[in-house]
């Protein structure tokens, strides 16, 4: 435990006892869940940080819109709008990833912003809408969902066993028991971690990575043109994610020759002086190029890149076992 943990335990207490008393009163009734006139999957976690959360959230409203159902997203968001139809055009919200789902799906999905995201979804239910994927939703309880969907990322699935503020726990393992499927990310066999799922809840697990699908260099703008040279040159890899360590982890599995890297908070907004930094930090370390993520991508500005062009990953989830996956997802939403 470091000293900040240390210092920060004390208030883990209380938060924690909050969170659980919040969930027992949802669960005996004591407060009431709304529920939208469709099917509702959510998507979430134990944990802040990343678990692959948003790929997964791509995959699911892809699928359905593939099935042709009317899909509708609803976020919370961060730094984004407040109705659906201002979070319809990207270039009016200012949330990463609602930019970046949406730079994905185009037309095939609505979105809904905001922190009432019931409200948000009874505004998709009048255009229509009548499947919903609800974006880190496990915590968002006051809206009912037909199925659970947890994440949990193999490397570090609970957060170092702490709650908040003094880990990353938002929530104790025992929530795990409201969960209707887990999905363990970053690996493709965890049996210490199932046994321990397992203490806590019956739920079907299953195994799923992110997969690179493509790298793109932004030359005039975004979606930029593909860079299929990007392996055999020296990287210098940056992002402001919510685990910017799997990012590193990651490129280093797919191959990528990674001579440095930097980190910066979740959704930060680039500016110059971090360019150049960024800059200076890649020549020093004999980069030949530069890699993000391509979240990063949205928050990157106006800003003047003169030593080197931007290149990002284009990736997206592999599900092991998918089919089940989805008679298993279907069975559940079909069940309430």
């Amino acid at each position: 435990m470091t000293l900040r943990s240390s210092l920060l335990w004390p208030l883990a207490l209380p938060y924690g006892a909050a969170v659980h008393l919040r969930a027992r009163a949802y669960k005996k009734g004591v407060l009431r869940q709304r529920r939208l006139d469709g099917k509702v999957i959510s998507v979430g976690n134990l944990t802040v940080g990343g678990t692959g959360k948003t790929p997964t959230v791509l995959l699911i409203a892809e699928r359905l819109a593939a099935e042709g159902k009317s899909v509708g997203i609803l976020t919370r968001g961060y730094r984004g709008g407040s109705s659906a139809l201002e979070a319809n055009d990207p270039a009016k919200s200012g949330s990463d990833e609602v930019q970046l789902v949406r730079a994905r799906l185009g037309d095939r999905v609505s979105f809904g912003v905001g922190a009432d995201r019931f409200a948000r979804g009874c505004e998709l239910a009048q255009r229509g809408v009548n499947w919903f994927v609800l974006d880190d939703g496990f915590q968002h309880l006051q809206l009912a969902r037909d199925v659970d969907i947890v994440l949990l990322d193999a490397k570090d699935p609970f957060g170092g066993g702490r709650l908040l503020p003094a880990g990353r726990l938002r929530e104790s393992r025992t929530a795990l028991d409201r969960a209707d499927v887990i999905v363990i990310t970053r690996s493709q066999h965890a049996p210490g971690l199932e046994a321990a799922i397992r203490r806590d809840s019956d739920a079907p697990v299953f195994y799923a990575h992110t997969k690179l699908d493509s790298v793109h260099a932004l030359h005039g703008g975004y979606p930029g043109e593909e860079n299929r040279n990007a392996r055999t040159q020296k990287v210098f890899a940056f992002c402001g994610i919510g685990n910017p360590s799997a990012f590193l982890a990651d490129l280093q599995d797919w191959g990528f020759q990674v001579v440095g890297c930097r980190y910066l908070a979740d959704h930060h907004r680039y500016t110059q002086q971090d360019v150049e930094g960024i800059e200076a930090a890649a020549r020093q370390g004999g980069a030949e190029a530069i890699l993000c993520t391509e979240k990063d991508v949205f928050n990157l500005g106006g800003n003047k890149w003169s030593a080197f062009d931007v290149s990002y990953c284009r990736i997206s989830m592999q599900i092991d076992g998918e089919d089940e996956f989805w008679r298993v997802l279907e069975a559940r939403a079909n069940r309430r």
